[in-house]
């Protein structure tokens, strides 16, 4: 989440799809391709930037166990990312005997140091009693603007600020605050954390109305 200038050619591919509205399952037309440029300053190291595709669609309806925390730097609100999912929400949705219902999420409240974040896992259904320091979080019912995101965390920040630009142009506000879902969980294995990260996809889901 932590903002930095892109150095490089950015593709962003826009497809207005409308399949979850109406259910048609018409297949959607060709992507609109756009590209930007940013130019390096003297003494940067390139970075490749983003693939970004971005669709209308609508926020799905989720039971979400979550939890809060804060870190002073990128590294370690990755650890306490990694602790969250696959130790505390994990355990406890375990001896609940609950079901995870989809991959992982995350609200950022900061997109800088100090870090604020909430982090949690959608479940099939909310426990009849919450453990220490979780509680539920429900998300679905509005129009959403979706980027299905593939690149560097720190890089992310072009993603929002491609769904902030689609709003505007159109001229809708958020409903609630933007979270991301990381469809290929990046915290989920060691071989997943060394991944190549424009392999692995992270949505940015952005509702409106």
């Amino acid at each position: 989440m932590v903002r930095h200038k892109l150095l490089c050619i950015i593709c962003i591919t826009v497809v207005l799809a409308q399949s979850c509205k109406s259910k048609d399952k018409t297949p959607p037309p060709p992507p609109l391709v756009k590209k930007e440029k940013t130019t390096p300053k003297p003494g940067d190291k390139p970075v490749k930037g983003p693939i970004i595709n971005i669709q209308d669609s609508m926020e799905q309806k989720r039971t979400v166990l979550c939890m809060k925390d804060s870190a002073s730097t990128s590294l370690g609100m990755s650890v306490k990312l990694n602790s969250i999912y696959n130790k505390k929400l994990k355990d406890f949705i375990k001896a609940s005997k609950l079901k995870a219902s989809g991959p992982p999420m995350a609200w950022y409240k900061t997109q800088k140091a100090p870090f604020f974040f909430e982090a949690g896992i959608p479940v099939d259904k909310a426990p009849a009693k919450l453990g220490k320091g979780i509680y539920v979080k429900r998300t679905g019912g509005d129009s959403a603007v979706i980027a299905h995101f593939f690149g560097p965390n720190e890089l992310s920040n072009v993603g929002y600020d491609a769904l902030t630009e689609i709003l505007k142009d159109r001229k809708k506000k958020k409903s609630s605050p933007a979270y991301e879902i990381y469809i290929n969980n990046p915290f989920d294995s060691l071989a997943n954390r060394k991944a190549d990260p424009y392999k692995l996809q992270t949505d940015i889901v952005m509702p409106y109305k």
